[in-house]
């Protein structure tokens, strides 16, 4: 009888040192780990430079750590002596400002031309193309010969995404001269703020597809 007393007092106590053990290697539930934000899209950039699904070659949306906040398309103040409806292409500052009536522009950001390639002066919009074909001049051949592939007597670039004109091109003659200068698309968003073009003044495909919808033909252009 004792010996069976002995033997469930030391089942017993192996049970609530089992019990002990087990109660000793339980880890409390980590804290709750506090959920990061989701960043904020602004509505108005998404607005302005979303995707663009409907265009004939589908634009992709921009990403807004490529456009910096001074380069996206804005209503601003802008008193001037031009007449509404100028465009004038600030160099200094790349910007592009259509004029208003109301003493108010619309600013976009551009890219602009790198040194030895710079064009400034008078002159006018003479026409407007959606999608255009692209074909280098004669000087910019001779200085990349591989593009004679795309020459006038090839018939030039189609259009599409890849494209260096981009999705819309307005071209910019002085008198009835072509000055070879166009405002035009870019398939290179981040080169805007920049200095790099082969003269040309290029703004992001969302931005073009803007002023292109309200410039008119034959509207002035400065560039300062």
């Amino acid at each position: 009888m004792a010996q069976e007393f002995s033997r469930r007092q030391a089942l017993a106590g192996g049970m609530g040192c089992l019990g002990l053990a087990l109660a000793g290697c339980t880890t409390p539930a980590p804290p709750p780990v506090a959920q990061r934000p989701e960043p904020q899209i602004d509505p108005s950039f998404a607005l302005n430079y979303g995707p663009r699904p409907q265009e004939e070659f589908p634009l992709p949306g921009i990403d807004p750590k490529v456009l910096p906040p001074q380069y996206r398309r804005q209503r601003v103040a802008y008193p001037t002596d031009e007449e509404a409806g100028s465009v004038v292409v600030d160099t200094a500052r790349f910007y592009l400002y259509l004029v208003e009536p109301s003493g108010t522009a619309m600013r976009y950001g551009v890219g602009l031309g790198r040194q030895g390639f710079e064009w400034s002066g008078r002159a006018r919009i003479a026409w407007k193309r959606p999608w255009p074909t692209w074909t280098p001049p004669d000087d910019m051949i001779a200085r990349e010969p591989h593009l004679e592939q795309y020459s006038v007597r090839n018939g030039g670039m189609p259009p599409g995404l890849g494209n260096p004109l981009g999705a819309r091109a307005l071209y910019i003659f002085q008198g009835n001269v072509d000055t070879l200068y166009r405002l035009h698309g870019t398939n290179e968003p981040h080169s805007i703020g920049q200095a790099v073009s082969s003269g040309c003044v290029r703004l992001i495909n969302q931005d073009v597809i803007d002023l292109y919808d309200r410039v008119r033909s034959g509207a002035a252009i400065l560039v300062t």
